[in-house]
């Protein structure tokens, strides 16, 4: 399911033009436009679920391939430490209400929003 006024549905689409540096069968990894660290990758499930709250939505077959992929995707852009963050809701700080996660490796220049 896809939210017309979301950011992140909108990249999916290809509507909105964004830096792709991982692809799976309903997962994208992007730079993020506002790099919190040397590395900042976001990664994104296709299917909207507003926060991590939502997650239990996803089957577990999905929950597994979603984390098999972030850590591909670590791989793939040279990290082998780095951080993992996933923001639950406004007061976490989360400013795109479609679950992410912030894949961010290097040196750490602050919080991401």
């Amino acid at each position: 399911m896809s939210v017309p006024e979301c950011i992140f549905c909108k990249i999916h689409s290809g509507e909105l033009p964004a830096t792709i540096v991982n692809r799976a069968d309903g997962l994208l990894a992007i730079e993020d436009i506002n790099p919190k660290a040397d590395v900042h990758v976001l990664v994104i499930p296709e299917r909207h679920i507003e926060t991590f709250r939502e997650i239990g939505e996803l089957s577990s077959d999905e929950d597994k391939r979603m984390l098999d992929f972030v850590a591909e995707t670590a791989k793939l852009v040279g990290l082998d430490e780095y951080r993992l963050m996933v923001f639950c809701g406004a007061g976490a700080g989360q400013t795109v209400f479609h679950l992410h996660w912030h894949l961010l490796g290097g040196t750490f220049r602050g919080m991401p929003g």
